[in-house]
């Protein structure tokens, strides 16, 4: 770099104010007016933007849950099974299958979600859980009898 005065040397920052400010210039690129090119205003919407990211993201994962365990209500509804009993049925026989996993089985595999289902209401009568005695056992489903207690 060549300075005409030393003052100018002292105003100078060197290259790293460059580049810290082309991050932020970066980031800001899709902004509209002066919040693409103000420097100090840039720096404002882009520390807002990145906090609102960071909100975002567990947001995101709580909306999905809930998506997910709507996805599986309307299925136990569908079958007619409560949903506690049908997790605590599935828990009974050993099938670890996630919520993500159950949804997916609820939405796009409804006969595999209604063997599952008749499995957990076939364990809940097995076990007497409360609110089994509207549930009529499946035929077609075949246990060990009480897993364990």
């Amino acid at each position: 770099m060549v300075f005409t005065t030393a003052m100018m040397m002292v105003r100078s920052r060197g290259p790293d104010e460059f580049w810290r400010k082309r991050k932020i210039f970066k980031i800001a690129a899709h902004f509209s007016g002066r919040r693409r090119n103000c420097y100090s205003i840039a720096i404002k919407a882009v520390h807002r933007a990145l906090q609102f990211a960071t909100i975002g993201r567990t947001v995101r994962k709580s909306d999905m849950i809930d998506l997910w365990n709507t996805r599986i209500k309307a299925g136990c509804e569908e079958h007619g099974v409560e949903i506690n009993n049908f997790k605590d049925s599935l828990s009974r026989c050993d099938i670890q299958l996630n919520k993500k996993v159950l949804a997916d089985l609820a939405i796009w595999e409804p006969n595999t979600f209604r063997a599952l289902s008749d499995l957990a209401k076939s364990v809940a009568i097995d076990y007497n859980l409360p609110g089994t005695e509207k549930y009529d056992k499946p035929s077609n489903v075949v246990t060990r009898g009480l897993l364990k207690k």
